[in-house]
C-alpha cells in the first residue's frame, strides 16, 4: 500500500498575530511555526499506525510551500514518513495547492490519501474534496474513525446529531479530524533519521488560481469585564437581559 499525506505550516497557536503590506500578508517575523495539528495529530499519525500494522505500505509526505516548511516537513519524517516532496510555490489559492497535490498523488499512483479537516490559520476545509475532485476518487470528509478490510476502507465519519460509517474501495482521499489518532511526540531515533530521509523539492505544475486576499481584519477587542456585586442580583438580572441578551 502507498499512502500520501497532506501536511501544511501554520502558525503555533500561541503565537501574536499581525499583518503586514496593508493588512494582505501575514507577519511571519518572530512567529514559531508547526505542522498544522490537523495533519499531524490524526492523518499523518494514522497513517504510521497503518505502515506499523502493514511494514511493506510506503508513506509520504506532501508540501506545497517554500523553503520555510522544510523544518515542518523534517518533524513529519522524525515521527514516521518515508520521504517527503515539497513543492515550491508561495500562492495560497485552494485550487492551485489542489492541483499540486494531485498531481504528486496521480504519478505516485497512491493507494490513500490523507488530508485534515482543515488547517488551523484558513479554515478552509477544501483541499481534500478539490484533490478527490481532480484525481477523479471518492471522497470521505472529516473521518473521526479508519480501518481497512482487504482493498476497502470503513470509515467513521462525524454528522450532524451523530455518525455515519461509510465503506469505500481504494483508492481514496479522505479528510482526518479528532478522533483519528493519538498525538505522538518524534523519538531520538526518528529525529536522527529523518536528517538522511529523501526530501524532493519540486516546482509547480500549471494550474489556475480562483482567489486571491483582498484584506485580513483582527477581530474586535474584547471588552473589559464587569462586576457586578454579590448584594444586586437585580442589576445582574437586567445586565444579562438588556446588554448580554441571554435571558
Amino acid at each position: 500500500m502507498k499512502i500520501l499525506v497532506c501536511i501544511s505550516k501554520t502558525p503555533d497557536t500561541t503565537a501574536k498575530i499581525a499583518f503586514a503590506n496593508n493588512n494582505t500578508k501575514f507577519a511571519a517575523d518572530g512567529v514559531q511555526w508547526i505542522i498544522n495539528p490537523y495533519d499531524e495529530w490524526y492523518a499523518l499519525v494514522r497513517a504510521i499506525e497503518l505502515k506499523e500494522a502493514d511494514p511493506t505500505a510506503i508513506l509520504h509526505l506532501v508540501n506545497v510551500g517554500t523553503a520555510d516548511s522544510e523544518p515542518i516537513i523534517r518533524k513529519a519524517l522524525a515521527l514516521g514518513g518515508d520521504e517527503a516532496f515539497r513543492v515550491n510555490t508561495d500562492n495560497t489559492d485552494s485550487f492551485f495547492i489542489a492541483s499540486q497535490i494531485a498531481a504528486i498523488a496521480k504519478e505516485g499512483a497512491y493507494d490513500l490519501v490523507f488530508t485534515g479537516k482543515e488547517t488551523i490559520d484558513y479554515n478552509g476545509s477544501s483541499i481534500g474534496g478539490m484533490v478527490a475532485e481532480l484525481l477523479d476518487l471518492p471522497y470521505i470528509s472529516h473521518a473521526v474513525k479508519f480501518d481497512l478490510e482487504g482493498n476497502n476502507a470503513v470509515v467513521i465519519r462525524e454528522i450532524e446529531g451523530g455518525e455515519e460509517t461509510d465503506k469505500v474501495a481504494l483508492p481514496a482521499v479522505v479528510s482526518c479530524q479528532k478522533g483519528m489518532a493519538e498525538q505522538r511526540i518524534p523519538n531520538m531515533k526518528g529525529i536522527m533519521g529523518a536528517r538522511t530521509k529523501p526530501l524532493k523539492v519540486t516546482e509547480s505544475v500549471a494550474a489556475d488560481s480562483y482567489t486571491s486576499i483582498a484584506s485580513f481584519d483582527l477581530p474586535p477587542a474584547k471588552a473589559g469585564v464587569k462586576l457586578v456585586s454579590a448584594e444586586n442580583p437585580e442589576e445582574l438580572v437586567k445586565l444579562l437581559h438588556e446588554v448580554a441578551r441571554v435571558i
